[in-house]
């Protein structure tokens, strides 16, 4: 097997970005989701209810600031954070650092809602929930329940097949394939059999060696569109079809590095059930 894609996505539900070679970190890959945008309670404003923040391209700065971008939006660029912290609603995290007044008007015009930037200053703060699978001392950024998210091609050019053979029983036309992007992983892989992932327990990615903490449940993220912001029912659909047990429906597999490294386009993947 070999690792084919790696993706970084500096702001939380934001478009991802491609990298070549990447230093893997206790928390996750070296600047994935240290930003965040959060509403009036502090809550983080999720991108299956604010679709809009998919379309914004947000980039590391050498300085620690944020560049954003959107359709339809000016662009802005973000100073290094350096404002009070605030209350925030995330597992294992009580408080972030309170990021630029301008970068929260700029989402509250996106959203349409009162919003502010966050950014975790120190990952080491958040523990991941043990409800996830997370054990003492195992820590995450502003990602969901683990530092990385892996897929597998495999896995979905057979999910893709199974969403054209529901089509076709339906009658209705064969859509395009969805794009893995809908997924939104930090490390793609291919060249194993589709899901065999769901009983690996270790991965090792060139020399980095990660712990398998739990199969990723999906939710309604996966059916937006990245390209258009549009919501549609696939895939949720049909993995509830073929991949729906203890009421949830299930695509890729969360990873806890074992130490900090380096991973590469190319590396040789090894997996260990």
């Amino acid at each position: 097997m070999q690792l084919t894609d790696i993706r970084i996505y500096p702001l939380k539900s934001a478009a991802g970005l491609p990298a070549d070679r990447v230093r893997v970190e206790p928390w996750g890959l070296d600047g994935d989701r240290r930003w965040a945008v959060i509403g009036e309670d502090g809550e983080n404003l999720w991108l299956g209810e604010y679709p809009r923040m998919v379309t914004v391209t947000a980039r590391n700065l050498d300085d620690g600031g944020l560049s954003l971008t959107a359709p339809g939006m000016p662009g802005l660029t973000v100073p290094p954070a350096a404002g009070d912290t605030v209350p925030v609603g995330f597992s294992g995290l009580d408080r972030a650092v309170s990021a630029d007044p301008a970068a929260d008007d700029w989402f509250t015009r996106l959203l349409g809602v009162p919003a502010r930037l966050v950014w975790l200053d120190d990952p080491r703060r958040r523990s991941i929930d043990p409800a996830h699978g997370g054990l003492p001392g195992e820590i995450v950024s502003f990602a969901w329940d683990a530092p990385l998210l892996l897929t597998t091609r495999a896995s979905l050019r057979l999910l893709n097949d199974w969403i054209a053979e529901g089509a076709a029983e339906r009658g209705e036309e064969a859509p395009e394939p969805l794009a893995m992007a809908r997924f939104r992983p930090n490390v793609v892989i291919d060249g194993d059999e589709p899901y065999r992932e769901d009983e690996w327990k270790e991965v090792r990615i060139g020399e980095v060696e990660f712990r398998v903490s739990e199969i990723c449940d999906r939710c309604a993220v996966t059916t937006i569109d990245p390209d258009t912001a549009v919501k549609g029912k696939e895939p949720i659909r049909t993995l509830a079809r073929h991949r729906r047990w203890d009421g949830k429906t299930w695509f890729g597999i969360r990873l806890v590095p074992r130490a900090p490294g380096v991973v590469s386009v190319g590396d040789p993947v090894t997996a260990l059930p």
